[in-house]
């Protein structure tokens, strides 16, 4: 960002003009190193950005080579896939990352759900019923665990109500944003453990 200060001023923190004579040599300074260390970071993220989008379409492109091959082809969203050097020594892993939310048929499953909690009281499917019903308990800020609700819809009850439920459950679902990962191992020998390289400052 470029101050809009003018020739032979500096802006201090509360957007004020201060002439630059009456800037000491030490604040001057500190300036000038914030500034440079900061101007090197935004190009290295610029570089880490472009890496990762050089490093998708690098794979991609090697999954299009890998589908004509097989005279396949690829269509829709590309999700989760691994390759291996040929040594098995490194792996790049691509994990797509979604953010799924409900609508208000969510609400109308929670019903259904409830109405075969109270029809099931005289029945023995005791651990069904705590698992239901932590399903839909809401944290401190009044979010709902999207995991747990989703693992109902792998329960094999044989109860149309249930199923109903299961069914509005299903078609409140949508996935609100989605987001790509690349994710680096190594390994020295093919029966050691899988290393990360981090690239994360704060892990470096």
């Amino acid at each position: 960002m470029i101050s809009d200060a003018p020739e032979g001023y500096m802006e201090d923190s509360r957007g004020r003009f201060v002439r630059a004579e009456h800037v000491s040599d030490y604040d001057k300074l500190k300036d000038d190193t914030v500034k440079n260390i900061f101007g090197h970071a935004l190009r290295v993220q610029q570089e880490i950005k472009d890496f990762k989008t050089d490093t998708m379409g690098d794979v991609y492109a090697l999954m299009e080579v890998a589908a004509e091959k097989y005279d396949a082809k690829l269509g829709g969203k590309k999700g989760n896939v691994s390759i291996l050097s040929f040594d098995g020594r490194q792996k790049i892993q691509i994990a797509v990352n979604e953010t799924l939310t409900f609508d208000e048929r969510l609400q109308i499953a929670k019903e259904l759900v409830d109405e075969c909690l109270i029809e099931w009281t005289q029945d023995s499917r005791t651990e069904i019923k705590t698992l239901v019903t932590s399903a839909f308990e809401v944290d401190k800020q009044g979010n709902i665990s999207t995991a747990k609700v989703m693992s109902l819809l792998k329960l094999e009850i044989n109860d149309a109500k249930w199923q109903r439920a299961m069914k509005a459950l299903n078609e409140s679902l949508s996935v609100l944003c989605s987001k790509k990962y690349i994710r680096f191992y190594q390994r020295d020998n093919h029966d050691e453990k899988w290393q990360g390289i981090p690239l994360d400052i704060a892990a470096l």
